[in-house]
C-alpha cells in the first residue's frame, strides 16, 4: 500500500479549491489523498490513518488543519508532513518550509527527514504553535463565518474593536515556584512566531520543553493598539505592562466563559491547564 496519506482541507468550495486539489494530485501518484468537507473530519481521518499503518500523514492546509491532524495522530510516532496551502501557516514558516511552492514542499516530504518538536497540550488537547486566552480567543469566537465572507481579514479588526470596548476579564496565571501573575489576556507559544512574521516569543524554541507566555495587563483600545505596534517592531518586552516568561506548565483561571483558542480554533474556556506532552511530534522539515 502507499505509505503516505495527504489530508486536504480546501479553504472553500470554489475554483481555487479545485485548483489546489489538481496541483496536489499532480505532485505524485505515490500517496492517498483525502479531501475534507467539514470541521473535525481531518482529525478523524488522521486517527484512522494511524490505525491503517500510514508512515507519513500530510496536512495540506493552514494551522487549523495541522491542529486537527496532529490531534488525530494522538501522540503516535507517525511523521507529520506539511503542504502549506492555507491562508495562514505559521508552523511552515517556523520550520522553514517554502511558501507558495507546493512542488518544493513535496520534495522535502519525499526526502523524509524529520525533526522532533515539543507537543504542548491544553486541557488534554494538543496544539502546535499558539494558544490564546481572553482577547485573542474572543476575537476568534466573535468572528463568524458570515462575517469573514463579508469583510474578509477586516472582520477580525471589527471583532477586535468591539471586544476592546468591553470591560476586560481578570486572569490569574499560576506556575510552580512563582507567585500568581495577573493580566487581561495572554498568549502561549511553542515557537517564535505569532500571526505570521512577528517574533512574539523571542526566546522560544520548539524543542526546549518549555511554554513561552506573554501576559498583557491592560485591554483598552489604546492599549491594544500600543501592544500590537510594539509587537510589530519587536519592542513589546520593553513595555512595563507586558510580562514574558517561560515555564513547563501553566494554569490559567478567570471569570466563567473566558474563551481559549488553540491554533486559531476555539477550545473551551478557563480554567485551563497547559503543559508539554511527554511524547514528541515528528515533523518532516528541510534539515
Amino acid at each position: 500500500m502507499n505509505k503516505t496519506l495527504v489530508i486536504l482541507n480546501p479553504a472553500a468550495r470554489s475554483d481555487k479549491a479545485a485548483r489546489f486539489q489538481k496541483q496536489i494530485r499532480d505532485l505524485s501518484a505515490d500517496f492517498v489523498l483525502h479531501t475534507t468537507s467539514e470541521f473535525g473530519e481531518a482529525r478523524r481521518v488522521a486517527s484512522q490513518g494511524v490505525v491503517d499503518g500510514f508512515e507519513t500523514i500530510v496536512a495540506a492546509g493552514g494551522d487549523g488543519t495541522i491542529n486537527e491532524v496532529v490531534n488525530g495522530l494522538g501522540g503516535s510516532t507517525v511523521r507529520l508532513g506539511i503542504l502549506p496551502v492555507g491562508t495562514v501557516n505559521v508552523l511552515a514558516q517556523e520550520i522553514g518550509l517554502p511558501q507558495g511552492n507546493l512542488r518544493e514542499a513535496w520534495r522535502i516530504i519525499e526526502q523524509g527527514k524529520s525533526i522532533a518538536l515539543d507537543l504542548p497540550m491544553a486541557n488534554g488537547q494538543y496544539f502546535i504553535q499558539l494558544a490564546g486566552v481572553g482577547l485573542d480567543a474572543e476575537v476568534v469566537r466573535r468572528t463568524t463565518t458570515d462575517l469573514k465572507k463579508t469583510f474578509g481579514p477586516l472582520s477580525y479588526i471589527l471583532s477586535l474593536i468591539q471586544i476592546a470596548s468591553a470591560r476586560p476579564p481578570k486572569l490569574t496565571l499560576e506556575t510552580e515556584g512563582w507567585p500568581p501573575r495577573e493580566g487581561c489576556f495572554a498568549l502561549i507559544g511553542n515557537g517564535r512566531l505569532y500571526g505570521g512574521p512577528f517574533p512574539l516569543f523571542k526566546r522560544a524554541s520548539s524543542s526546549d520543553g518549555l511554554l513561552d507566555v506573554v501576559v498583557f495587563k491592560n485591554q483598552s483600545h489604546w492599549d491594544v493598539v500600543r501592544y500590537f505596534q510594539a509587537i510589530a517592531f519587536g519592542k513589546h518586552e520593553e513595555l512595563p505592562d507586558v510580562e514574558y516568561f517561560q515555564t513547563p506548565s501553566l494554569r490559567v483561571s478567570g471569570p466563567e466563559g473566558v474563551p481559549v483558542e488553540l491554533d486559531g480554533e476555539l477550545a473551551g474556556a478557563v480554567p485551563c491547564e497547559f503543559r508539554i506532552s511527554p511524547t514528541k511530534l515528528n515533523v518532516i522539515a528541510p534539515v
